[in-house]
């Protein structure tokens, strides 16, 4: 067992399930991130917050390494409800042990998954193009118009955890020797819809994407192999200032909520709450899909799962509060 899987087990244990919501909740800040999983995450339990505990709720704007860098150095947000640790791993145990931030417990039950993808179809018209090696092989299937000659890997865009990780896997497997420039998609939207147009036109597109979302469930893709992970080379992997990047992989990822000390003593009972919200990334992948083929906003789509999901939301909470969240509605 990981030392963080041993950590969630911990802050489970300690919390018992409040018998209510009674004490003072105070001003609560949420980061919301910029991918569609952790921003309906974070309406979800701004509506309960606010609606079953009486806090008053914020929502701040969010990522990876700079939220976990405030929370462990100024105390907010209070609460960042989708944290992929492999990518702040080391920050996030060292803040935890010097006691001031808390794993509230792991919001993607069977965890995450990243990876570099390429489509299905490009797999069945070329069956051996299954791992890095051979995709490096065929630059000429993933052109990047805009450097003749040269392929493209879509990486992500700049301030996410995984940029940093994809720049030393780029240098560590020799991308640039082998002819792909590394294309910065702009933004999180900008990627999915690099994806989606390649797919809806079947042409070939070789891109970072993670999984629970709602575009490898609509435009199915394969994970390549040929590239394992080394846990004794990955922090320096995901560290902008590696100077000798190994060749390496996502692990598959431990995904959790992570809130400050501050937050978890002072609000026990909210506390309680996010600790138990966690879903499956079947349930998610049906979600996010409901949200894009509806146009919804992550707020649109955190009230559609409350109004149509109470069996499982009100298993996070008490009567009282499910009631209370409920008559909101």
């Amino acid at each position: 067992m990981s030392r963080i899987s041993k950590l969630v087990l911990a802050a489970l244990a300690v919390a018992g399930f409040a018998k209510g919501a009674d004490a003072a909740c105070g001003k609560v800040t949420i980061a919301e991130m910029t991918w569609a999983s952790a921003a309906v995450a974070t309406h979800v339990e701004d509506i309960i917050l606010s609606t079953g505990y009486g806090c008053q709720s914020e929502i701040v704007p969010g990522d990876t390494v700079p939220t976990v860098t405030s929370m462990t150095e100024k105390g907010e947000p209070d609460v960042a409800p989708e944290i992929w640790i492999n990518s702040a791993r080391e920050v996030v145990e060292k803040a935890v042990d010097e006691g001031r931030l808390k794993i509230a417990g792991e919001i993607l039950s069977d965890g995450g998954e990243e990876g570099w993808w390429v489509p299905d179809y490009v797999i069945e018209e070329n069956p051996d193009l299954t791992t890095l090696q051979a995709v490096l092989k065929r630059r000429d299937l993933f052109p990047d118009k805009e450097e003749p000659g040269m392929g493209r890997f879509y990486t992500c865009p700049a301030g996410w955890a995984c940029e940093i990780i994809n720049n030393n896997l780029y240098k560590a497997y020799g991308l640039k020797d082998a002819g792909f420039t590394l294309f910065n998609p702009g933004s999180g939207e900008g990627l999915a819809g690099a994806i989606a147009g390649a797919y809806e036109r079947r042409q070939p597109i070789f891109a970072y994407y993670w999984a629970p979302t709602a575009l490898l469930g609509q435009y199915p893709m394969v994970k390549l192999g040929g590239m394992t992970h080394d846990m004794e080379s990955w922090s320096c992997t995901t560290d902008k200032d590696c100077a000798d990047p190994k060749p390496n992989m996502y692990p598959k990822s431990v995904v959790m909520t992570v809130v400050t000390s501050n937050f978890a003593e002072a609000a026990p009972e909210a506390f309680e709450f996010v600790s138990r919200v966690s879903w499956s990334n079947k349930f998610l992948n049906s979600l996010l899909a409901w949200k894009d083929e509806n146009q919804a906003t992550p707020r649109e789509t955190a009230e559609y799962f409350l109004k149509n999901h109470e069996d499982m939301w009100s298993a996070w909470v008490t009567a009282d509060v499910a009631a209370k969240v409920k008559a909101a509605l």
